[in-house]
């Protein structure tokens, strides 16, 4: 494994496999519909100011939409994690133990109402602030 980017200057750094970072990148050029709109909502701190980035490998998996400061991935599930629960949930718990948190939407959700996603984002990141 390589040295990854630091997650904050709290927490320590986590690692990522190499080849990662290319299917990364392949990844973002493969958005899907719900991926697309999120992002344009996220990004450039429009989420209260908060720094998103997308498609970052993160351990042995790579993850939809990563904040750094807030240690919060979002995952938008979409056709290809039908069937796959118990493969989500182990991927789940790997990147809990990371001290990370996780808040999965799926790509009909995303779609179908994105100001609800984001209304649940934004609450999400409200009471995490009230705590520090």
């Amino acid at each position: 494994m390589a040295i990854g980017e630091g997650v904050s200057s709290t927490m320590r750094i986590i690692q990522y496999k190499p080849e990662l970072k290319t299917l990364a990148r392949k990844l973002r050029h493969n958005s899907t519909q719900g991926e697309v709109m999120l992002w344009s909502r996220l990004r450039g701190r429009q989420m209260l100011g908060y720094k998103f980035i997308r498609q970052k490998p993160i351990a042995k998996y790579v993850v939809d939409f990563f904040c750094r400061e807030l240690k919060l991935i979002i995952e938008v599930d979409g056709y290809s994690h039908e069937g796959s629960f118990e493969e989500d949930q182990i991927r789940q718990n790997k990147l809990e133990e990371l001290g990370l948190n996780i808040l999965r939407f799926s790509e009909s959700e995303v779609r179908r109402d994105i100001e609800q996603v984001l209304t649940v984002i934004e609450a999400w990141i409200r009471s995490r602030e009230k705590v520090r």
